[in-house]
């Protein structure tokens, strides 16, 4: 296929992002209005279904709970692209748009990756480009990015419904990744109103713990002395932990945070059982090892200290994002097309952390941060300024690169598929997350 075709086949596309705008937007915001936390994305799943009914695909239903698959061509050609969007949203009760009932606020703009997955796919299918391209693409709509509520996915998983603790990692685990070449997402770009995209980052991987602080109840006034302050025990581990810091190195990225999600029963009882969760993130895997083992001897340290004991639970987090260059390079030249060469950015680290980084150690995978955002990620101002951008143009810039991979009999995806050396197989993927529950 000749280049002139290439480009005759984007702006057969991108006319049809512009006709179905109004509609992307409208999907868009209406999961804005309507978040949900991890695994727990029932209505977004089901708008997700209902918008793939409309294009009459079939899909898989159900994956880690809620997620959704679809291939836009009833065939087994190879390579395949996946567009991914996440489902979840985020606790933030203090965002205007949260939920009431659970706290749960779209305060990191997964609405938007799931109505640019769907229009990548409305456009490729509604222009009859997808025809003319080799390959497939698989629309990935995946849940529970967000890692949150770790003892109500304990549960889960003690259940038997899930067995890791996001929704990539199951989505590995259960086999929807098997047949994937090559992997496709964009992020909101917090504090970045302007049209900007920020290509081939890095970013943090982590381990996440759950520890129980267990002391011994007695009345908090009358006889104190007859109790174990569990709620001190852990106020003394974090103290312990803070005395670690010093210790990170600053190459390292590392970053200890937690919350206590339970602190006591009752006023006047001394606490016996006080919970926390926590994340210790790093730039590498021995950065990450080597500050767990530091967190764990700061909470043993806190709970010896008033005589109690501590349960602590590791828990595989994430693993830190590495994109590939090669299919960066292709989404850059498309960026360039609507941004020109003053909107990319490229490079650098961040400490936030993805389940896309499992992704990216097995396949090919890249995940650019759009512009068009203002405010702060996780929180009550993050909203979205430009919903052109967001959306719109962002959507265009996806189904471009797709089209530069399958055009030509696939040689660019072939060629980036051939060169692309994992970080681990699936197998050794699993056998590493497995080990890292203790």
């Amino acid at each position: 296929m000749l280049a002139i075709s290439i480009k005759y086949l984007k702006e057969k596309v991108c006319k049809t992002i512009d006709e179905i705008s109004e509609e992307i937007i409208k999907i868009g915001e209406e999961i804005r209005r309507t978040p949900e936390l991890g695994f727990k994305e029932l209505r977004t799943s089901s708008l997700v279904k209902r918008e793939l009914e409309k294009l009459g695909l079939y899909y898989e239903n159900g994956l880690a709970l809620t997620g959704v698959k679809a291939r836009l061509k009833e065939t087994s050609e190879k390579p395949v692209v996946a567009v991914l969007g996440e489902l979840d949203a985020v606790p933030c009760t203090e965002h205007p748009l949260a939920d009431r009932k659970t706290g749960a606020a779209h305060a990191c703009g997964h609405n938007v990756q799931v109505a640019i997955m769907l229009a990548v796919g409305k456009s490729l299918l509604e222009s009859g480009v997808i025809n003319e391209l080799s390959g497939n693409v698989v629309l990935m709509a995946v849940p529970a990015e967000e890692y949150v509520e770790i003892e109500y996915r304990l549960k889960l998983r003690e259940e038997g419904k899930i067995e890791f603790l996001g929704g990539k990692q199951e989505l590995i685990r259960l086999g929807a990744f098997d047949d994937i070449d090559l992997a496709m997402m964009v992020h909101a770009w917090p504090r970045m109103p302007e049209r900007k995209v920020w290509i081939n980052c890095t970013s943090n991987g982590f381990i996440s713990k759950y520890a129980r602080f267990i002391g011994k109840a007695a009345h908090a006034a009358a006889a104190p002395h007859e109790g174990v302050n569990a709620l001190n025990a852990a106020a003394l581990a974090i103290l312990a932990i803070h005395a670690q810091r010093e210790t990170f190195r600053d190459e390292d990225y590392v970053r200890v945070h937690g919350i206590i999600t339970k602190g006591g029963d009752a006023v006047n009882v001394v606490p016996s059982d006080v919970r926390m969760e926590m994340y210790v993130r790093g730039k590498t895997y021995e950065s990450i090892e080597d500050a767990s083992s530091k967190v764990d001897r700061a909470l043993k340290s806190g709970a010896l200290a008033v005589g109690g004991s501590v349960e602590i639970r590791n828990i595989p987090g994430y693993l830190p994002l590495i994109q590939d260059e090669n299919l960066s390079a292709v989404f850059k030249n498309n960026a360039i097309r609507f941004l020109g060469k003053e909107g990319i950015v490229e490079g650098g680290h961040q400490a936030w952390s993805t389940d896309m980084g499992d992704v990216s150690h097995i396949i090919p995978s890249i995940h650019p941060l759009i512009g068009g955002f203002d405010g702060d990620a996780h929180a009550k101002n993050f909203d979205i300024k430009d919903p052109e951008m967001a959306y719109i143009i962002s959507a265009k810039i996806v189904a471009a690169t797709i089209i530069d991979l399958l055009a030509n009999n696939a040689n660019t995806a072939r060629q980036i598929i051939a060169t692309f050396k994992p970080k681990m197989t699936k197998e050794k993927y699993l056998k590493y997350l497995r080990k890292m529950f203790k």
